[in-house]
């Protein structure tokens, strides 16, 4: 009973605190406001990118004021990074761009798409500074679009090539008495085997040595072209360790310009905009420059307009708050299609896949938007197997080289907790009308009739998989089937094997579909529409308070509870890259 009083008055504070940080933050916004923004002559744009990049940004005032109270970065939205780069070079007022971002939270293909905009940049004359005190191999990446590089004295630079890891957990999965029990259809569907192995498959190895060479070559050759290095010597650098040399080498070998403190940078960066010693920079956030408005940054209060549609994350995946949902998606495209002012629709898609149903519901409203305007498809870091589903129907896929694509098969994994029930405690008892009815259990093995019927609708879900790509991208369920069988491609190598038509970016797209629609004046809108940040903190609340409850009345065992939630909610059939695949 004591433990009842401590933890409902627990909760009451609990509930005080909030209702008067909210107060205090609601109040914070109503000051703040929305204002334009005004800089001065002679600035300098400043990108501080040390922190989470996502395809789009959302201001969410509660999310920006609990960061500021914990010291944890807010995300940064490449939609919001590549509009400002484009809006500095047309501005008169900004001189030129300091870039920090030596430990960069991004993927490749998103780095690639802020670097390119970066080098367009330059060609408007104005300069790029970049400096860290440590850079990471995709910071560095980054950064080698800067007309000068500076590291601290005794900083350190990563530059070792590409390293691609999975987390298995077929260890931890006996030790708890879970089995999982797999069907698929592809030798390359390695998206199961953390769960099944130790460690990777033949069939898993090859195809990801395939895409991180084909990704490390384009990297060095672009390294090589900017830094004026030849791909030998680069090669050469990456195999002798640079990190743990002396700093001065990384000068003598080219790869960085100099070794100087912050404080050094800055007085070059005001020699350079004849800033004198006894007064700052002048200069402005990312953030804040997205409220500057610059004349010519858009194409004004043109009718016709070009929806970019944003799907980011897994798709359908267990917690209903996060990633791509499909109802949603789908709605969001069924209303861009039946909208006579937009002419034609970009789909920006960065996912892993997820749901087979949910991607088959996002095809669909695909397919129906293309039979009545252009659909051109930019890929980010990933769009593959039901993200390479919901792309497949597209009139152009764009993607970048470094995009990992195609994953094109499907599996089932459902959970045997048989063995982690008798764990804990719990047992089951039942009974049935017919023959299937308790069909799919999770606290038991499947039989092998049951094994026979799930493996029979996997397959059938793969040859829908193929018949899909196969209508979309104009060409046989055969050649599909080829390059297919859930194997992982860069987006340099899809070009090759007809699943992307160019390599590029979102603009990129947006010019082909401006081109395809015949549109010379337009407007961007940006889909869905972004979601009021007082509804979504409440919902953020609600989960909070349901994990509370939990741990509270279960202790140490909701953890096993909350294991079995996971895998019981997440959808059973997908068609989704690797779990936990990291290219570092």
């Amino acid at each position: 009973m004591s433990n009842f009083f401590k933890y409902f008055f627990a909760t009451i504070l609990g509930v005080i605190v909030s209702t008067l940080l909210m107060v205090f933050i609601l109040v914070g916004i109503i000051a703040s406001g929305d204002k334009e923004v005004k800089i001065d002559e002679n600035s300098i744009l400043v990108l501080e990118l040390n922190r989470p990049i996502v395809e789009r940004v959302v201001e969410d005032p509660f999310e920006e004021a609990f960061a500021s109270l914990s010291g944890k970065p807010t995300p940064e939205g490449l939609n919001r990074i590549l509009k400002n780069i484009d809006k500095a070079k047309k501005d008169p007022k900004i001189v030129g761009i300091y870039l920090e971002s030596g430990r960069l939270n991004a993927g490749y293909a998103t780095i690639e798409e802020i670097r390119n905009a970066l080098i367009d940049f330059k060609e408007s004359g104005k300069f790029i500074y970049s400096f860290a005190p440590i850079y990471s191999q995709k910071a560095y990446y980054l950064a080698t679009a800067a007309d000068k590089i500076y590291l601290n004295p005794s900083g350190m630079l990563e530059f070792k090539g590409l390293f691609a890891q999975r987390t298995f957990f077929k260890g931890t999965l006996d030790k708890i008495g879970v089995e999982m029990q797999i069907f698929k259809h592809g030798k390359f569907k390695s998206a199961v085997e953390p769960f099944i192995r130790e460690e990777m498959s033949e069939p898993a190895r090859l195809q990801t040595e395939t895409y991180i060479n084909s990704m490390w070559h384009h990297l060095v050759a672009k390294i090589a072209d900017q830094r004026d290095i030849s791909v030998d010597n680069l090669q050469e650098l990456a195999n002798d360790m640079p990190m743990f040399r002396e700093q001065d080498q990384l000068v003598a070998a080219g790869l960085i310009d100099g070794l100087k403190y912050k404080d050094e940078v800055i007085t070059e960066l005001k020699e350079l905009t004849d800033t004198p010693d006894d007064e700052d920079l002048e200069s402005v956030t990312l953030k804040k420059y997205a409220k500057v408005f610059v004349a010519g940054e858009n194409k004004g209060l043109a009718k016709d307009k070009i929806a970019v549609i944003y799907a980011e994350g897994e798709i359908d995946g267990a917690n209903p708050n996060e990633g791509i949902r499909s109802e949603k998606i789908s709605k969001t495209i069924r209303k861009a299609r039946r909208d006579e002012k937009i002419k034609a629709i970009v789909f920006r898609i960065n996912s892993p896949g997820g749901s087979a149903l949910g991607s088959e519901i996002i095809w669909r409203e695909v397919k129906l938007a293309r039979e009545t305007k252009p659909v051109i498809v930019s890929m980010g870091d990933l769009a593959a197997s039901g993200g390479y589903y919901i792309a497949c129907e597209a009139d152009t896929i764009v993607a970048h080289p470094t995009t990992l694509t195609g994953s094109i098969g499907i599996f089932g994994m459902i959970p045997n907790t048989a063995g982690l029930m008798k764990k804990i405690g719990i047992s089951f008892d039942g009974v049935k009308t017919n023959k299937f009815a308790d069909m799919p259990s999770i606290n038991r093995p499947f039989t092998k009739e049951e094994r026979a019927l799930l493996q029979n609708y996997i397959e059938l879900g793969y040859q829908n998989f193929i018949q899909r790509c196969a209508d979309g991208r104009d060409t046989s369920t055969d050649a599909i089937d080829k390059i297919g069988q859930g194997r992982v491609w860069s987006g340099e190598n899809a070009v090759g094997i007809n699943l992307v038509d160019i390599l590029g970016g979102v603009n990129d797209a947006i010019d082909i579909a401006a081109e395809k629609s015949g549109l010379e004046k337009y407007r961007i809108v940006e889909l869905p529409e972004i979601p009021d940040p007082l509804q979504e903190f409440i919902k953020e609340l609600t989960g909070e308070a349901k994990m509370f409850v939990g741990k509270s009345l279960m202790g140490d065992e909701y953890k096993y509870l909350e294991t079995i939630e996971n895998l019981k909610n997440g959808s059973q059939i997908q068609a989704r890259i690797p779990y936990n695949l990291e290219v570092n």
